[in-house]
């Protein structure tokens, strides 16, 4: 895969996939992290005498023109990032777009109006997205994917584009996950921790299966955790568990042991009679929860112990909360364990997941982590070991 610094793109258009999908209030970004994120390489390549035209998504429009997901607030965050004006084009492939591409001057940027007002953009298949990428493609000289939010998704801008460019490359975003993520699977500081949270073990399973065998320790909390609990026949009254997923635990429970890689589940739990409460009820151990109550957080002991492990780590690659974070009273073991990863002095510490980097942020502690990855499905499938689809599109624009 060849990175933009590796390209000739003075005097060139560059196309670039990022990833801008940001939380909006009416049309006020709330968080502008992922526009952040993408500065340092759009201002590399403006420095470098190139003109840039950019793309991206916002929301769910399923094809149509959706006035409020317009990308307009985001043109002009964008714009005030960068210190020059990024106009936004009424379309994406439309005359106005192609007409503003076209008179575009090498230092100077523009934006596409949001991808997926365009049902092609989504299509599940190269048929259904028809000739989208190719018009896309057509705007400019070279393509730069620099969204890794989206580098696991079939979609025209991420995989079709590069089958029509003229070159293509990789943005300094793509290569900072590569790397970070890359050598946390390739090549880790022991002891290596992977901690996993969140509601459902169905959408870990991949990680864990991965994972077995390649790190040293893996703390599960959240809800996923009340699986593994059911599975060794403990009782977690009303939480919320995936009873249909008891064998799949049962089975990385065992891997894991022949594997050599420690598990660590909640010994004990914050609870409360539903989700929609606000203060806990209590706490209990974890083979003792009371019938109709729902575990909410780990409890302070589960957090001694899951601390205890973290503060050992040289690497640590963390996915999902430990409890309902969002609700105070339930939020002290996500904000406990990211409290002590952030007090490591010599650990590589990658974070990804939109919740838990909410959990960080909440905390102010995102310059304590080594690492803090701008993908949540992405993520989640490279630690599962798939190939991502703008990986394999890359590779194969550099062999055409």
């Amino acid at each position: 895969m060849k990175f933009i610094d590796q390209a000739e793109i003075q005097g060139k258009k560059l196309l670039f996939r990022v990833d801008f999908n940001v939380p909006l209030d009416g049309d006020v970004i709330t968080d502008d992290n992922r526009i952040q994120a993408a500065i340092p390489t759009l201002k590399y390549a403006l420095k470098n005498g190139a003109a840039i035209i950019l793309c991206a998504h916002l929301g769910k429009p399923k094809g149509k023109v959706v006035p409020e997901l317009s990308l307009a607030p985001v043109a002009k965050r964008t714009a005030e990032l960068l210190g020059i004006d990024v106009p936004l084009a009424f379309d994406s492939v439309g005359e106005n777009a192609r007409v503003m591409a076209a008179e575009l001057k090498p230092g100077q940027a523009m934006m596409l109006e949001n991808l997926r007002f365009n049902p092609e953009e989504t299509g599940k298949t190269e048929q259904a997205r028809g000739d989208f990428g190719k018009k896309l493609a057509s705007l400019a000289d070279v393509y730069v994917n620099d969204a890794f939010g989206v580098a696991h998704r079939e979609n025209a801008s991420v995989v079709d584009i590069p089958r029509h460019a003229k070159e293509c490359c990789a943005g300094f975003l793509l290569k900072k996950e590569l790397e970070y993520l890359g050598d946390a699977l390739s090549d880790p500081k022991r002891p290596y921790v992977c901690i996993s949270g969140g509601a459902k073990v169905s959408s870990k399973l991949g990680i864990l299966n991965n994972l077995l065998g390649k790190v040293d320790d893996i703390i599960i909390g959240g809800a996923m955790a009340n699986t593994f609990l059911l599975a060794q026949g403990q009782s977690v009254g009303n939480s919320l568990v995936e009873k249909d997923l008891v064998n799949e635990a049962i089975a990385v429970m065992e891997k894991a042991e022949k594997a050599g890689t420690k598990l660590h589940l909640p010994v004990d739990f914050v609870y409360a009679e539903d989700h929609t409460a606000t203060e806990k009820s209590g706490t209990c151990t974890a083979d003792a929860v009371p019938d109709n109550v729902m575990v909410l957080d780990i409890g302070p002991k589960t957090v001694e112990l899951f601390t205890s492990v973290i503060a050992q780590s040289k690497t640590i690659v963390w996915n999902g909360p430990m409890g309902l974070f969002e609700t105070p009273a339930f939020a002290e073991g996500s904000f406990a364990v990211c409290r002590a990863i952030a007090d490591l002095d010599d650990c590589i510490s990658i974070v990804g997941g939109g919740d838990t980097d909410a959990v960080v942020h909440a905390l102010h502690m995102a310059d304590k982590f080594s690492f803090i990855s701008t993908g949540g499905g992405s993520f989640l499938e490279f630690l599962e070991g798939k190939e991502l689809p703008a990986f394999k599109a890359l590779k194969e624009c550099m062999v055409k």
